[in-house]
């Protein structure tokens, strides 16, 4: 196992900022995105550090870029450190594997969220209105089924901190007009079409994920990662039963433990205990493991 990276200080680059989970350095004309093993759950950043998830995230990303790059490109100039500015080339034992050379786009101000089926803050929404981001639904849902098409849920986007907000799709074209919103909506619909189908020959149904799409050079790009277990929910298939919560190679199991606390999910966060962040570590493993074929 690496060593573990819960925030990164790279004094002869120039910091950008810190999300929750990655350090991003602008480069110029370009970004260095550094994935950190930070982990957050209801927007709280965690304390503690998760094994080799920077590894992870950085690696998935990589992998479903790949497989859009006919849908629509991406902000990757490379994942080699050797291809990184020299100004880069002393931090390379940190980067390794887990940081990207990107495009300095820029990025549109919603998340765009497409479900396959019904979980999270969407059943919550559908409990208590039929209805998710103004879309109504089938009346007798039950937690987990499979939507018969997946529909688009944009989101606001927080500042750090916050809790981003569902928004109707009229409200997604009052902030960046109907032509990108109708083209940002169909990419997304297309990617989480292909990405459902690849996972299910690898025993992964994909729930539920989110995008961020910015403009480069005039041209739409997407951006930040892509259907990692931070930004999705990744079910196995095998178990897979309609009705309740799922079992998950993603977050879940994390923010599953906390809502066993009396905790009131604001910061400070609670301390992990040795065995969460063993179990969660593993199971973000397990989902590069099971699409990519490859672990660490």
């Amino acid at each position: 196992m690496a060593e573990l990276v819960l925030k990164t200080d790279f004094p002869d680059l120039k910091l950008a900022g810190r999300g929750k989970v990655r350090d991003i350095y602008d480069l110029g004309d370009a970004l260095l995105i550094v994935t950190t093993d930070r982990i957050s759950a209801f927007d709280v950043i965690m304390n503690e550090a998760i094994p080799d998830k920077g590894y992870v995230l950085t690696q998935i990303s990589a992998f479903w870029f790949r497989q859009m790059e006919d849908i629509i490109p991406n902000h990757i100039i490379s994942t080699d450190v050797k291809d990184f500015p020299a100004e880069c080339q002393k931090y390379a034992a940190q980067l390794e594997g887990r940081s990207m050379l990107v495009k300095k786009a820029k990025p549109l101000p919603v998340e765009c969220i497409v479900r396959g089926y019904i979980s999270g803050s969407g059943w919550k929404d559908y409990k208590a209105t039929g209805a998710i981001c103004g879309i109504t639904l089938p009346a007798g849902l039950v937690e987990s089924d499979k939507l018969e098409e997946p529909i688009f849920t944009p989101s606001t986007k927080a500042e750090l901190g916050e809790h981003d907000e569902n928004i109707s799709f009229d409200r997604c074209v009052e902030l960046i007009g109907r032509e990108l919103a109708e083209k940002i909506r169909d990419v997304t619909i297309a990617i989480y079409k292909r990405a459902r189908d690849i996972a299910d020959t690898k025993g992964i149904i994909i729930a539920d994920t989110k995008f961020e799409y910015g403009i480069y050079n005039g041209e739409l790009i997407i951006i930040d990662e892509c259907m990692t277990p931070d930004s999705s929910r990744f079910w196995p298939k095998d178990s897979y039963k309609p009705g309740g919560a799922q079992p998950s190679f993603d977050k879940q199991f994390l923010r599953d433990y906390l809502e066993t606390l009396d905790w009131g999910k604001t910061a400070p966060a609670p301390p992990l205990p040795e065995e969460i962040i063993r179990k969660t570590g593993e199971k973000y493993m397990e989902a590069l493991v099971r699409l990519t074929g490859k672990g660490k």
